[in-house]
């Protein structure tokens, strides 16, 4: 049997599902009727929503079988959020990869597989819309077409609770989000040994932006902050915004260096970009940045809280002169 590799952007994967906030939530009509829409068109005795997590796949809607999961190992769905298209096995029992799969040699004895990934954000797929027989069989192109169509209107009802969980002005996660994305990742780096780092940035003198241009050249501010943001850390990092001109960025698998060069190359992204766009001031801002200490960082709250009183430490420091603007890194920059 072949297992299913983890995907290339695992981690960022994941944070999307956690995210979502639908992992071991209730069933709902609004999933159940796309895949019993799913059965009736395809004529097939099962249908389901899975959601893959690190170590299992999750099914969201089932219509066909009693499991609510199984191990993500011997899952199909496993394999099929690793490509793009609908991925299609005509005939398990007759397949190398999974003949000896303990769901083709035992019950429900798939024959037929087809699963179309189902993505959230953009890029991360997050799980299938896929339909399974007991008897093998092809699907026509129409046929795959139409998979495809019941998947986006899936993708549409996920984009929803994303939405709940990302701010509106700048597309970074919000509060909500953050949290479920950031317990994910701690989560993940403590079954992999690795440290994760919290950085709390915030805005300096924001209030007088909003007061001497106004308040939509401050919008402006907030989500070129996030557009460097972006630019600067790492796709793996979960960046949001905590509220007003506050935000976060959650470092799995870094340490201090990794926090102070993101750090320092947004300081130099946002003054060369200003500077090209000709604008009147210059943003900038203070930051925290904490290495998670298990003894210490029992909740989140301690972990968030330990940040920020870094990142106010800082401020107060460079408000008196102590430190120049530029650096006010909540860390030491190097020389």
């Amino acid at each position: 049997m072949l297992k299913p590799r983890l995907a290339p952007d695992e981690l960022h994967r994941l944070q999307v599902l956690n995210a979502l906030n639908l992992l071991d939530t209730a069933p709902d009509e609004r999933f159940d009727r796309l895949t019993r829409m799913a059965m009736r068109l395809f004529n097939v005795p099962i249908a389901l929503v899975t959601l893959v997590d690190f170590n299992r796949q999750w099914f969201k809607s089932c219509i066909g079988l009693s499991d609510s999961e199984t191990p993500r190992d011997t899952s199909f769905c496993g394999h099929a959020i690793l490509g793009d298209d609908v991925f299609v096995i005509p005939d398990a029992a007759a397949d190398v990869r999974f003949f000896d799969n303990p769901f083709v040699s035992g019950t429900p004895e798939v024959r037929f597989y087809a699963g179309c990934p189902l993505r959230v954000s953009r890029t991360a797929k997050v799980g299938t819309l896929c339909i399974i027989d007991t008897k093998p069989r092809q699907l026509s192109t129409d046929d795959i077409l139409a998979l495809k169509d019941l998947a986006a209107m899936v993708e549409d009802e996920l984009a929803a609770h994303h939405a709940a969980t990302t701010d509106s002005l700048t597309g970074a996660w919000n509060r909500r989000g953050f949290f479920k994305v950031a317990q994910g990742s701690i989560d993940y780096c403590a079954r992999q040994d690795q440290p994760v780092t919290l950085a709390c940035l915030d805005l300096d003198d924001f209030k007088s932006i909003n007061d001497i241009h106004g308040h939509a050249e401050g919008d402006a501010v907030l989500r070129r902050f996030v557009e460097g943001m972006r630019h600067c850390f790492r796709s793996s990092d979960a960046i949001a915004r905590a509220g007003g001109d506050e935000f976060m960025a959650l470092m799995p698998a870094a340490g201090e260096t990794d926090a102070r060069l993101a750090a320092s190359r947004l300081r130099t992204w946002l003054a060369t970009t200003e500077e090209k766009l000709g604008l009147p001031y210059r943003t900038s801002f203070s930051v925290g940045c904490v290495l998670r200490d298990p003894r210490l960082d029992r909740s989140m709250d301690d972990f968030i809280a330990r940040a920020d009183t870094a990142m106010y430490h800082m401020k107060q420091q460079t408000r008196s002169g102590a430190v120049p603007i530029w650096h006010a890194s909540g860390l030491r920059l190097p020389s």
